[in-house]
């Protein structure tokens, strides 16, 4: 029978706490790597310290200081990601890398007890988080257009830790089973337990036959930033720090599920979303097939990595536990629904699209 628990290293990056220097301590460090001379903002992160470093002429960036037991590798496919971006699609609003005053995408940093792990800098992205801002359905359709134009511009990027183990990865959902143990309400482990059933039943066999590449995985309304006076127009994509080689159909039901809320149709948002995705990007017949089933399972996951994560670390739950509410929520939505249902209501535009 195969084994479907994370691997070590996937456990250890979700369970070994985030670095916690000192505001004095990290602008000493931007000091000295980068010559530059700010002053430091706390910004938020699951497993890594991020930072905002404003310089004495208004210029931002931001520094990331990464969880110890992040590999190096790792940090590398991430620069070398953003770096292949800029150079193929120069004109999508991602993070460039920074160098340090050695010319080096990254250097390290030392934590307590003689502790090394890895500290880069990006430029800092302007505008508003979607979360911020009210929905609308041309925003739904700008945000899925341009996740379609990131994942054509990483198609033929590779990178040897690409294919890096991570437990926020959709189509990897079966080794989450252990994870139950911590959704304490009853009726909730059985709901649980259904969506991973249907996941394991339905989706997993087909995973084989879909394409894959490096994709952003964590495509929602906190990472993607728009102009305060419009709100239609993206002005940046942030956090690739969940980077992955996996699926593609994996990523656009990663994105549309944060879409469920805001509609008395909880598939509306979702639909506009891949519809766009679709007129630029086009899903194929098996992509279509199980790109609900795969958007419930993204909600799955939230579910049960949020309340084994909010346990480990209460003193971060607040932010750990953000997307709980509303996946538990989509999930109750889904359960009276069948599959081919879910499917055909998230797929309403793509068939426009697909008609003419």
């Amino acid at each position: 029978m195969p084994d479907h628990r994370p691997t070590a290293a996937a456990a250890l990056s979700m369970s070994t706490p985030a670095p916690s220097l000192a505001p004095d301590e990290v602008e000493g460090l931007v000091s000295r790597l980068y010559g530059i001379h700010g002053r430091v903002k706390p910004l938020a992160g699951e497993r890594d310290q991020n930072c905002c470093i404003e310089a004495a002429d208004g210029t931002r960036y931001v520094v990331k200081i990464s969880n110890p037991s992040e590999p190096v590798s790792v940090v590398d496919f991430q620069i070398a990601a953003l770096d292949h971006i800029a150079r193929l699609s120069p004109d999508l609003p991602v993070p460039r890398v920074v160098r340090t005053l050695g010319g080096r995408s990254r250097d390290t940093v030392a934590l307590a007890a003689g502790v090394q792990t890895t500290v880069r800098m990006l430029s800092y992205l302007d505008g508003i988080q979607i979360k911020e801002t009210p929905r609308t359905a041309g925003q739904r359709r700008a945000m899925g257009a341009l996740l379609a134009k990131v994942n054509l511009a990483l198609r033929d990027f590779s990178h040897p830790s690409a294919m890096h183990d991570l437990l926020w990865n959709v189509s990897a959902a079966h080794r989450l089973t252990a994870k139950f143990d911590a959704v304490d309400d009853a009726r909730r482990r059985t709901l649980a337990e259904s969506f991973m059933a249907r996941f394991i039943d339905h989706v997993l066999p087909r995973l084989a036959s879909v394409r894959a590449q490096v994709i952003h995985n964590d495509y929602h309304l906190y990472n993607v930033l728009v102009a305060p006076d419009d709100h239609e127009r993206i002005l940046g994509i942030i956090d690739f720090g969940d980077m992955l080689h996996a699926p593609l159909v994996g990523e656009v039901a990663t994105a549309a599920a944060f879409h469920m809320t805001g509609n008395a149709d909880p598939f509306e948002g979702p639909a506009q979303f891949v519809g766009a995705y679709h007129a630029t990007l086009p899903l194929t017949d098996v992509e279509q097939e199980i790109v609900a089933d795969l958007m419930a399972t993204r909600h799955l996951i939230t579910a049960l990595i949020s309340e084994w994560r909010a346990k480990r670390y209460p003193e971060n739950r607040a932010y750990i536990m953000r997307h709980n509410p509303a996946a538990w929520e989509a999930l109750s939505q889904m359960a009276d629904l069948s599959r081919d249902e879910m499917r055909d209501r998230l797929l309403t535009e793509v068939r426009e699209v697909q008609q003419g």
